[in-house]
C-alpha cells in the first residue's frame, strides 16, 4: 500500500511537536437526563467527558478550541445542532473536531447533507450504548490524526516563513519538476546559483532528498486547500 505523504512525511522529516493535551468528548444536548447519560457511559469507558445544554453556552466556553469530539443533538432549543456545526466549520474547528450528531429518525435526510459537509458520524435516537462508544473512539482517534496534521503543518509554515524570496522562487519551481537549468533561465541568474538556492531551499525545509520536499510541498498545499 503507498504511504500518504503525511506518513513519508513523519518517518522522514523529524518535527518537534510537543505533547497533545488529554482529549474531552464534549456533549451538547438540552436533555439534561441524556446529558448525564452521556457524561456517565463515556467516563465509564475512560474517557474524560463534559456536557453543555446549549449551543450557544458551549461556544462561548471555547471549549471547542481544546482536543476531543463534539456529540451534538441536531434539535436543540436556539442555535440547533446544523447551526453550531456550520458556525465551527467557519471558525477552522471543521478540520479538527469531529462531530457526531444524535438525531431522530425523521432528520435522516438532514443528518446526510451534514455528512456531506463534514460532520463525522450520526447515531440514532435512541441508540445502543456499545455503538455510541465504539464511535466516539473512531472519532477521538481521528482527532489525534488532524490534530497532529495541523501541528506538523504549523511548523513547516514556520520553516517556510525562513525562506528568502529568491528561495521560495526556486522552491516553487522545484517542486512543479522545473530542472535547474530551467529555473536558471526563468529567474535570470546561473545554473550554480540555483543549485545553492536549492541546497539552502532544503536544509531550512528539513529536506533530506528531493522526494521529501515534495511531500513536504504537498502537506502545505493541503493545509491551503484545507481538504479535511
Amino acid at each position: 500500500m503507498r504511504a500518504s505523504s503525511s506518513q513519508k512525511l513523519q518517518s522522514a522529516v523529524p518535527l518537534r511537536i510537543p505533547a497533545q493535551a488529554e482529549q474531552t468528548v464534549f456533549i451538547v444536548d438540552d436533555d439534561e437526563d441524556v446529558r448525564a447519560s452521556l457524561v456517565w457511559l463515556f467516563e465509564s469507558a475512560g474517557l474524560a467527558a463534559r456536557s453543555f445544554a446549549s449551543a450557544e453556552v458551549f461556544l462561548a466556553s471555547r471549549e471547542w478550541q481544546r482536543p476531543g469530539c463534539l456529540v451534538l443533538d441536531l434539535r436543540i432549543p436556539g442555535m440547533d445542532g446544523a447551526a453550531l456545526f456550520e458556525r465551527l466549520r467557519g471558525q477552522g474547528q471543521g478540520r479538527t473536531l469531529p462531530v457526531i450528531f444524535l438525531s431522530a429518525h425523521g432528520d435522516i435526510p438532514t443528518t446526510v447533507r451534514l455528512l456531506q459537509r463534514g460532520a463525522f458520524d450520526f447515531v440514532e435516537k435512541p441508540f445502543a450504548e456499545g455503538e455510541i462508544v465504539a464511535k466516539v473512539k473512531k472519532a477521538l482517534s481521528r482527532n489525534r490524526l488532524l490534530r497532529a496534521r495541523e501541528r506538523e503543518r504549523a511548523e513547516l509554515r514556520k520553516r517556510l516563513a525562513r525562506l528568502t524570496g529568491r528561495e521560495r522562487e526556486v522552491l516553487d519551481r522545484v517542486t512543479r519538476g522545473q530542472a535547474n537549468k530551467v529555473i536558471a533561465i526563468e529567474l535570470g541568474i546561473a545554473q550554480k546559483t540555483v543549485e545553492i538556492h536549492r541546497s539552502h531551499v532544503m536544509r531550512k525545509m528539513g529536506a533530506r532528498t528531493l522526494v521529501e520536499l515534495f511531500s513536504i510541498n504537498i502537506l502545505l498545499g493541503e493545509a491551503k486547500g484545507n481538504p479535511l
